[in-house]
């Protein structure tokens, strides 16, 4: 072979592996974009609760979004303790998680000595969770709905959308989903892991539903702007491993 054409192949060999590192990028840059679209269908969807089909059906004449699906749901599921309680548990294991990961963090701030050696999705997992406290804390002082139901030790009718208890059971249990597999020194266990924090996490809407004491537009809400919190995260994550390879290759 010539020099003219191991130099031609170096080039054409280059060329693939620039317009390889072009394409993961734009794949990234998408979901990003993606994620953004996600919360603009939130917003939406947040607006044609609050001014489609409104009536007064809740408690203490409050008005509802959707009132017609809303109150045929709910009249046709009730409400159910058992359920409530299901929820409740999963919600703590949620929370737990979310300091779990905190540890995590807080270890290699200690050992590492710098927040900028912290791993970044880690960090990036901290940062989701700062905004899923800042939406619940929003959507607590925003009311969109008020809850089907009185809730116990309450006089009035509480904020009800969306259901932030479903919010941060998706979000909590996805990240692990996401992010648990990498600190498992066995595939096979990270694999078992991810598909049980998917089950716990759909478990959360499920129990949240049939508990009664959202509406059915309240848990759409929740696993909407979830969604658009994990597609976040993902695309965080998929940043994070672009430029970690990046850094590896320089």
């Amino acid at each position: 072979m010539s020099f003219g054409s191991e130099r031609a192949m170096i080039t054409e060999i280059s060329f693939l592996l620039s317009d390889k590192r072009r394409n993961r990028k734009m794949k990234i840059d998408r979901r990003f974009r993606n994620a953004l679209y996600m919360f603009l269908v939130f917003v939406i969807w947040t607006v044609l609760v609050r001014v489609v089909d409104t009536a007064a059906i809740g408690p203490m004449d409050t008005v509802v979004g959707f009132s017609s699906v809303n109150g045929m749901v709910h009249n046709a599921l009730g409400t159910n303790a058992f359920w409530y309680s299901v929820s409740k548990i999963l919600g703590y294991l949620a929370i737990a998680l979310a300091g779990f990961f905190a540890v995590i963090g807080l270890v290699q701030l200690i050992r590492r000595k710098s927040l900028a050696e912290v791993d970044g999705k880690i960090l990036a997992a901290g940062v989701i969770y700062i905004c899923v406290i800042i939406a619940y804390v929003l959507f607590d002082k925003l009311i969109i709905n008020y809850r089907p139901v009185i809730m116990p030790d309450n006089t009035v009718p509480e904020a009800s959308y969306p259901s932030t208890h479903a919010m941060l059971g998706c979000v909590s249990f996805g990240i692990g989903a996401m992010t648990l597999k990498d600190y498992m020194k066995s595939p096979a266990v990270g694999k078992a892991v991810s598909a049980l924090c998917w089950v716990l996490a759909v478990m959360t809407v499920v129990a949240r539903l049939l508990s009664g004491v959202h509406w059915l537009t309240d848990i759409i809400g929740g696993v909407i702007i979830s969604v658009f919190f994990l597609m976040l995260y993902n695309a965080a994550c998929r940043k994070i491993d672009y430029l970690e390879h990046k850094k590896a290759k320089s």
